[in-house]
C-alpha cells in the first residue's frame, strides 16, 4: 500500500467527482509527459462555493482548508484524464491564487494547504515548485483557486 491511490484510501481522503469546466476549456490536458490541470476552486458536495477575501472575512485556516479542497478537485481532473493517481510520477508545479484583502501578505501560508495535501498523497514525488499569488478577484467570488502541473508515466499521451 505505497502508491498514491492507496495513500488516499488509507488517509480516508475523498476525491470528489471532477467538476465540469465553467467555460470553453478542458479540466486537464496532456502534453508529452506533463499534465496541465486547469484552475479549480473549492466546491462543497452540494455544489456551493465559499466566497470572501482572505484576511477579511476568510481566515488563513479556512483558506488553507479551501486550498486543500480545490487541490482535491485538481486531482479529480487529473484522475479523470489519466485514469489513476498511480499514473502520476510527480507534481511539478502548483500555482495558488488567493483573493486577498488589502494588506494581506500571507498567501504562502494559505497555499500550504495544497502543498501539504500533495505531499501527503504523493510523498516526496509530491514536492513541487510553487507560486502563491494574491489577487483582487477570483471566479464566483472564491477565496482561492489552485492549478497544477503533474508529470505522468510514459505511454499515457
Amino acid at each position: 500500500m505505497s502508491g498514491p491511490e492507496a495513500r488516499v484510501g488509507a488517509a480516508g481522503i475523498s476525491i470528489p467527482d471532477a467538476p465540469a469546466p465553467a467555460g470553453e476549456y478542458v479540466g486537464a490536458r496532456l502534453s508529452g509527459r506533463l499534465a496541465f490541470v486547469s484552475g479549480q476552486i473549492a466546491l462543497a458536495d452540494n455544489g456551493d462555493i465559499a466566497t470572501g477575501r482572505v484576511g477579511d472575512d476568510v481566515s488563513i485556516e479556512q483558506a488553507r482548508d479551501l486550498c486543500r479542497q480545490a487541490t482535491l478537485s485538481c486531482l479529480a481532473q487529473l484522475q479523470r484524464r489519466i485514469g489513476s493517481l498511480d499514473n502520476v510520477s510527480g507534481i511539478v508545479k502548483v500555482t495558488g491564487y488567493v483573493r486577498s484583502a488589502p494588506g494581506f501578505e500571507d498567501q504562502p501560508a494559505v497555499v500550504d494547504g495544497a502543498s501539504q495535501l500533495l505531499i501527503e498523497i504523493f510523498g516526496e514525488a509530491g514536492r513541487h515548485a510553487r507560486a502563491a499569488i494574491g489577487v483582487a478577484e477570483l471566479p464566483r467570488g472564491a477565496p482561492v483557486e489552485v492549478e497544477l502541473i503533474a508529470e505522468v508515466v510514459d505511454g499515457l499521451a
